[in-house]
C-alpha cells in the first residue's frame, strides 16, 4: 500500500461517499424547507424592498426610492429609538432576573425540577394574552401592580398611559416568560465542576466571590447566548405590544410610546399596503441586528469562556 504524499488530497472511500449521501437525504427536507420557506423569501423581500408594490398590483422598480424615504420618515427614527430603549431595559433586567432564579434553584435540590417546571410554564402563554395581562396588571388606577405599591406606600405610576412608563411596563411584563432563560442556565449552573466550589472555599472565598469569580465565567457560555437570543428578540417586540396598545379598542392609550419599529413595518405592509416600503425596513432591521450581534460576538471574546479552548 503505498503512502499519501504530503499534502495530496486523498479520495473519499465508498463507506464516506455512502454516508455523505444517506446525510444529505436525511437532512433534505430541511433543506427544501429553509430554501423555499426561508432563503427565498428573504431574497424576494430583497426585491420588493427596490419596487413600488401594493400587492393588489404588479411591484414596479423604483430603485433606492424606499431606502431614501426612510432617512427622512420621522416615524422610523421614533420606531428605532421606542425599540432602541425597550432593548436596553427589557436585556440587562431579563437575564438578571434569570440569573437570580437559576442560583436560587440550583440551591434548592430535589424540589429544583418541581420549581423549573413552574417558572417554563408561563413562556407558554400565548403572546396576545401576556398584553392582556399588562394592561389588568399595570393598569394606573386599578393594576394589581400599582395596588402592591400602594401596600407599601409607594403611588405607582400611571403604566399604561404615562408615555415614560410605557417601556418599562412592557420590559416588567416580560419577565412573564423567563422561565426559558432560567432553565437554560440552571442547566449551566449544573455543569459547572464542585472542585472549582471547593477549591474556592478552601482559599476562603465566601458566596459572593465565589459567584463572581467562578460561577459567572463557568457560565459566561450560557450568559451569553440568553443575551444575544434576547437581545434579536427585543428588536422584534411586536405581540405584547401590538395587541395592548394597538388593538380594536385602545385609542385611549398614548400609542407613539408604544410605536416599536416591527409594528410600524407591519403596519406599512399589511394596513397601508406598501409592502416595498415595508421589505425596506424589514431589511434595515436585519442590517441593525447583525450589527448589534456582531458586536456582541466581538466582546464575548474577551469575556466569554469556553470549556475546552485555549487561552
Amino acid at each position: 500500500m503505498r503512502a499519501a504524499l504530503p499534502g495530496a488530497r486523498t479520495r473519499p472511500s465508498a463507506r464516506a461517499r455512502r454516508e455523505r449521501t444517506a446525510g444529505l437525504a436525511f437532512i433534505s427536507p430541511w433543506i427544501f424547507g429553509f430554501l423555499v420557506f426561508t432563503a427565498w423569501p428573504i431574497l424576494y423581500s430583497g426585491y420588493l424592498s427596490l419596487t413600488d408594490y401594493d400587492v393588489l398590483t404588479d411591484p414596479s422598480f423604483v430603485g433606492l426610492d424606499n431606502y431614501e424615504r426612510m432617512v427622512g420618515d420621522p416615524q422610523v427614527r421614533l420606531a428605532l429609538w421606542n425599540t432602541l430603549q425597550y432593548t436596553l431595559l427589557q436585556v440587562p433586567l431579563y437575564v438578571l432576573v434569570a440569573l437570580a432564579l437559576a442560583l436560587l434553584l440550583h440551591q434548592a435540590g430535589r424540589a429544583s425540577g418541581f420549581f423549573r417546571t413552574a417558572f417554563f410554564v408561563p413562556k407558554m402563554t400565548p403572546p396576545v394574552a401576556v398584553g392582556v395581562l399588562l394592561l389588568l396588571l399595570f393598569n394606573g388606577e386599578y393594576g394589581l401592580v400599582n395596588e402592591a405599591l400602594g401596600a407599601v406606600g409607594i403611588d405607582g405610576p400611571s403604566w399604561t398611559t404615562d408615555p415614560d412608563w410605557i417601556r418599562p411596563g412592557l420590559a416588567l411584563v416580560s419577565l412573564w416568560s423567563v422561565g426559558a432563560a432560567v432553565v437554560i442556565l440552571l442547566a449551566a449552573l449544573q455543569d459547572v465542576p464542585v472542585e472549582l466550589y471547593d477549591a474556592a472555599r478552601v482559599d476562603g472565598a465566601g458566596w459572593w466571590r465565589r459567584t463572581r469569580t467562578v460561577t459567572i465565567p463557568m457560565i459566561s457560555g450560557a450568559l451569553f447566548f440568553v443575551t444575544v437570543v434576547n437581545t434579536i428578540a427585543a428588536f422584534q417586540m411586536f405581540t405584547e405590544a401590538y395587541s395592548a396598545y394597538f388593538g380594536a379598542g385602545n385609542s385611549t392609550y398614548s400609542n407613539d410610546a408604544a410605536l416599536f419599529y416591527v409594528i410600524y413595518l407591519f403596519r406599512e405592509g399589511f394596513a397601508e399596503l406598501h409592502m416595498g416600503y415595508a421589505s425596506a425596513l424589514a431589511w434595515l432591521l436585519f442590517v441593525v441586528i447583525m450589527l448589534v450581534t456582531a458586536v456582541q460576538l466581538l466582546v464575548s471574546r474577551r469575556l466569554v469562556y469556553y470549556e475546552g479552548e485555549q487561552r
